[in-house]
């Protein structure tokens, strides 16, 4: 089941073929994706998945095994500084020059990037309380995290990439975080490729969302009609499955045990529930475990 967004938008990330291995075990296999310009996407996968496996290929920071990978018409693996201009990036573990105050780093970033926002950095710093004379590996885990994304925004990027971004923020920094997400740059039309784990951070931002898994996107679709055509089938296998084929749902689920996550085919009404087929509205949480099992 390998399902592509279908968009007349020209597209900022175009991923064909691409395959990725370490060792015996093959992470990407002969992945297809491709995002238009403007899109914000929640990139969903379970632990190992290879998420960041795809986002270090889309970026040219891991070489493919085979396949290509492009944004903004440009191969990955020879990226000109004028498109590396255009992307921002944070990465799941900080990467920053621990030996660095905060004030030094951005300093250092604002020589490569003409547009530079020192505005937003300088509310950000200081609406995100972020110790600016400190060395950086003297800040705490979620003040790193925060600096790492005040470095992806300042430049206004086109293409924002964004790897577990929240994992070290506390509840109040990942509402501060999304908040400026959808404030500043969802209204801006930057495509916004966003993996993470927490289901509720990503409905509140993602407009589609993408599901990774056995090396390929096995769903690329906007999160509200995924949700509005999806359901959780209860009762037993052999009526659920009857039940399936009379109304002409897609079986979204493969564990053959418990509910049934299903979604229709077209644009037709859901079927309401018989006495031996329950019929519940599927959420986020269901469909990723039935599509990432």
């Amino acid at each position: 089941m390998n399902i592509a967004r279908n968009d007349s938008t020209p597209a900022c990330v175009s991923l064909q073929g691409l395959s990725v291995a370490f060792g015996a075990q093959r992470v990407l296999d002969g992945l297809d994706w491709t995002l238009p310009a403007g899109q914000v996407v929640g990139l969903l996968g379970r632990n190992g998945a290879g998420k960041t496996t795809l986002i270090e290929t889309l970026l040219g920071l891991r070489e493919p095994g085979a396949g290509q990978a492009s944004v903004f018409g440009q191969p990955s693996q020879a990226l000109p500084d004028e498109v590396r201009a255009r992307i921002g990036y944070v990465p799941q573990r900080s990467d920053l020059f621990e030996w660095l105050t905060a004030d030094q780093l951005l300093a250092y970033f604002r020589s490569f990037y003409p547009r530079w926002n020192e505005a937003k950095v300088q509310g950000l710093m200081s609406r995100w309380d972020i110790a600016r004379d400190k060395p950086i590996g003297k800040l705490s885990g979620g003040q790193q995290q925060r600096l790492s994304i005040v470095r992806a925004l300042a430049h206004e990027p086109e293409l924002l990439v964004l790897d577990e971004p929240v994992a070290s923020l506390d509840p109040a920094g990942r509402r501060d975080f999304l908040g400026e997400l959808v404030d500043q740059v969802i209204d801006r039309r930057t495509t916004i490729v966003f993996s993470t784990h927490i289901l509720s951070d990503l409905e509140r931002v993602a407009v589609d969302v993408a599901f990774l898994t056995g090396g390929r996107i096995a769903l690329h679709a906007p999160l509200d009609e995924l949700l509005e055509s999806s359901v959780r089938l209860g009762g037993v296998r052999a009526d659920i499955e009857r039940f399936i084929g009379e109304h002409r749902l897609q079986a979204l689920s493969r564990d053959a045990r418990g509910p049934m996550v299903v979604r229709r085919r077209d644009a037709s009404a859901m079927p309401p529930a018989t006495p031996t087929v329950s019929v519940d509205p599927a959420t986020l949480e269901d469909l990723f475990l039935a599509l990432t099992a």
